[in-house]
């Protein structure tokens, strides 16, 4: 196995590095996966909760950390990503910072009702499927359609 060490951002400013961590948060009901997606909190898109890279975190538990951030998660994430998408993400007055969203597998043990975005977000589980056609990135769709826990160890 092998293992992800924590990253090191030296002197990097989080907004220099340009990637960032996402969660793909799921659980298993009445054996059919479900995948948690919240609202951004500019447009209200739906979205998976992603941020930039934590000091001393691994890839994976940032995106774990952003998941309890944003929707209330809590729970576990595997170290291995799925895969990444593309995006501009706004940032002021200006046309977008060009940003690649590593996605990490992140399985929900329980939901908090009081999380630090509660009152700037809506999340909401549904299938796989369904999570695919609301989201707007086509890269993000196809790790959303494609996810399968049954091939995480």
């Amino acid at each position: 196995m092998i293992k992800q060490l924590p990253l090191s951002l030296g002197r990097a400013k989080k907004a220099d590095v340009r990637t960032q961590f996402a969660a793909l948060c799921y659980r298993i009901k009445n054996d059919k996966v479900q995948v948690l997606l919240v609202t951004s909190r500019r447009t209200k898109r739906w979205i998976v909760p992603k941020g930039w890279p934590i000091d001393g975190q691994t890839p994976g538990d940032s995106a774990a950390q952003e998941a309890w951030e944003e929707a209330g998660v809590v729970g576990r994430a595997d170290q291995r990503p799925l895969g990444m998408f593309s995006y501009n993400k706004h940032m002021g007055d200006d046309d977008g910072l060009p940003v690649a969203a590593m996605v990490y597998a992140v399985k929900v043990k329980s939901l908090s009702i009081d999380y630090p975005e509660a009152a700037e977000r809506k999340r909401k589980w549904v299938t796989r499927k369904k999570a695919a056609q609301m989201v707007d990135s086509p890269e993000l769709s196809r790790i959303l359609r494609d996810f399968d826990p049954r091939f995480l160890v």
